[in-house]
């Protein structure tokens, strides 16, 4: 399955953040817990750091959905 683009304004974005604005999560504390548990992939690896830096084309997975960050 595609990952839905999820547009960004700026040149980057916090992995936390953009877990948000694609809606994979409801809150920055259910952020911090996924991305601590493992649970969050960016581009096929699990990524531990919250304010790992996504830049377009960047693929982010939890379970089995999934975004890409595009721009806007």
């Amino acid at each position: 399955m595609e990952p839905d683009d999820v547009p960004i304004s700026d040149e980057s974005i916090r992995l936390g953040q953009f877990l948000k604005l694609a809606a994979l999560i409801d809150s920055g504390a259910d952020a911090k817990a996924a991305i601590a548990d493992g649970l969050v992939t960016v581009n096929g690896d699990v990524e531990l750091r919250r304010g790992r830096q996504l830049r377009p084309g960047d693929d982010v997975s939890l379970g089995s959905r999934s975004a890409r960050v595009s721009r806007s």
